[in-house]
C-alpha cells in the first residue's frame, strides 16, 4: 500500500463568516476535512497543513500575522504535523512541501481545503505533474461565487467545473463518506 498524506488546503479564518473573503459552506467542508484528518491520524499517515499568506499588509485576505491568516480551530495542526506557509496560488511553489512527501517517502496525496477552484486545483495538478497519486476529498473543499464578464457563476457550478475538470485527467474524487468507507473496507 502506497504512503499516504492528507493535504489541508487553505482552510484559514478569513475564509468562514465574518472574516475577509467568506466562501459559500465553508464550515460544511472544514467540518468534512476534520473528519479526513481523524482517520488520518488514527492510521498513521501524514497530516500536511498548507497556510497561505499574501506578501503585503494591504491584502484584500490573508494578511501577514492577522487572525484571518491563521488556521481554522476545526483542523488545527497538533505537534509534529508540518505547516507549509505558502505565498503563491500552487502549494508546491516556492515552498518545503514536496521535500515534506519525499522525507517522508508519500506516494498518494489525499488533498480538500479551499478555494477549489484555485489553491485546490493548482495543487492537485502540480502535485499529480510531479507524480503523485491523487484523490480529491471534493465535498471537504469550498469556494465562492465567481464573476466574468459581468455574469455571476454560482460557488455551486464553479467548485462542479474544477471538480470535473480534475476528475477527467488529474485526480480520483470521493465525496468523505465515500473515502471513509473505502477506508474503513481497508
Amino acid at each position: 500500500m502506497p504512503k499516504r498524506a492528507l493535504i489541508i488546503i487553505d482552510v484559514q479564518n478569513d475564509y468562514f463568516p465574518g472574516g475577509k473573503w467568506p466562501l459559500v459552506d465553508m464550515e460544511s467542508a472544514a467540518t468534512k476535512a476534520a473528519k479526513l484528518m481523524e482517520r488520518a491520524r488514527s492510521t498513521g499517515d501524514l497530516v500536511i497543513h498548507v497556510r497561505h499568506e499574501f506578501p503585503s499588509a494591504d491584502a484584500p485576505f490573508f494578511t501577514p500575522g492577522s487572525e484571518g491568516a491563521k488556521l481554522h480551530a476545526t483542523v488545527r495542526e497538533v505537534e509534529g504535523e508540518p505547516v507549509v506557509l505558502k505565498h503563491h496560488v500552487n502549494s508546491f511553489r516556492e515552498t518545503d512541501l514536496k521535500s515534506i512527501l519525499d522525507q517522508h517517502g508519500i506516494e498518494e496525496l489525499v488533498i480538500c481545503g479551499a478555494m477549489s477552484h484555485m489553491c485546490v486545483d493548482a495543487g492537485v495538478r502540480a502535485a499529480s505533474d510531479l507524480g503523485y497519486k491523487c484523490i480529491v476529498v471534493h465535498d471537504a473543499s469550498a469556494t465562492r461565487d465567481q464573476q466574468f464578464e459581468g455574469k455571476v457563476v454560482p460557488a455551486d457550478e464553479v467548485h462542479a467545473a474544477f471538480m470535473a475538470a480534475l476528475e477527467f485527467g488529474y485526480a480520483r474524487l470521493l465525496s468523505t463518506e465515500e473515502y471513509l468507507a473505502a477506508e474503513a473496507n481497508k
